[in-house]
């Protein structure tokens, strides 16, 4: 279990990097811009890069991958070594999958975010019920293979999902990006990545909101006893899972309490706790039924 930081370490510094199996390096926490106007997008990325933030996570299906590179650029996080130290992940839209349509579906998106290249590039939605994955992933192997992507990832796949990519392609991704909360801990995934060596990443790490309540106010207990946010203490439960972390927000206060996670620790018993508030139901979609055209 990670141990506290002291107090006053810059964000930037403190934010851990995952290794991932291709051996590069994400921040374990990151930005995510779902539901953000492609108008409104550049500051809100431009105030998270200016509060420490390192990690910027977009998607072609989010329609504000033009804006979020607008708010890297005004950040001076475009080029040299700021563009260095930064982590952009962007993913393709299900409609664009397939080996041809993905390559040119990358070269709209690179030309949209301004960038030279991207460091993660994703399949969104395994789509099963119209399985392009191999193919997808092909044509991302080849950006890999000529520095345009650095690393190559799946979003909302499933053990099956990534069986069938692997006995495919030979490959398992780098990373998997899943939703995962303290009432929906995808226990079996979680395992089946792990075992294969792929990291695990967590959108609405906090059920868009709804697990701050959870448990009939454990969280809330938690977190009077650390003085902190119910937010935060949610936040360091998946940070002592090892699990990369994309909260979002548009306030700039609130980009600074996420990234304040590293001075203090969970007790065994309350992480234990938070992982008794497991449940069945999900807050998001169903990767056996959802495309995000």
């Amino acid at each position: 279990m990670p141990e506290p930081l002291d107090r006053g370490v810059s964000p930037e510094t403190a934010v851990p990097r995952i290794t991932l199996s291709d051996g590069s390096r994400i921040p374990q926490i990151g930005l995510g811009v779902l539901r953000i106007g492609n108008g409104d997008v550049s500051a809100v990325v431009r105030a998270a890069l200016e509060s420490g933030y390192r990690h910027i996570d977009t998607a072609a299906g989010y329609g504000n991958e033009a804006g979020t590179g607008d708010g890297i650029r005004c950040a001076g996080f475009a080029a040299g070594k700021p563009r260095e130290s930064l982590w952009v992940t962007t993913k393709v839209r299900d409609s664009q999958q397939g080996y041809d349509q993905t390559l040119r579906a990358f070269d709209a998106q690179l030309e949209s975010l301004g960038l030279d290249y991207v460091d993660m590039y994703m399949i969104h939605w395994p789509t099963p019920f119209n399985w392009r994955s191999g193919d997808t992933w092909r044509a991302m192997a080849q950006l890999r293979s000529q520095g345009l992507v650095k690393s190559i990832g799946v979003c909302n796949f499933m053990p099956e999902h990534l069986d069938r990519l692997y006995g495919e392609v030979g490959e398992y991704p780098v990373i998997n990006q899943i939703e995962l909360h303290p009432t929906w801990q995808q226990r079996q995934t979680v395992e089946y990545c792990t075992r294969h060596g792929i990291a695990v990443q967590a959108y609405s790490p906090m059920a868009r909101g709804a697990d701050l309540t959870a448990g009939g106010g454990i969280i809330r207990k938690i977190a009077k006893a650390h003085h902190k946010t119910e937010a935060q203490v949610i936040l360091r439960w998946h940070i002592e899972n090892r699990t990369v972390i994309i909260p979002k927000t548009t306030h700039r206060a609130r980009m600074a309490e996420n990234l304040s996670l590293f001075d203090f620790a969970l007790t065994p018993d309350e992480h234990k706790a938070i992982d008794s508030l497991d449940s069945p139901q999900r807050a998001g979609h169903d990767p056996y039924t959802f495309s995000y055209s």
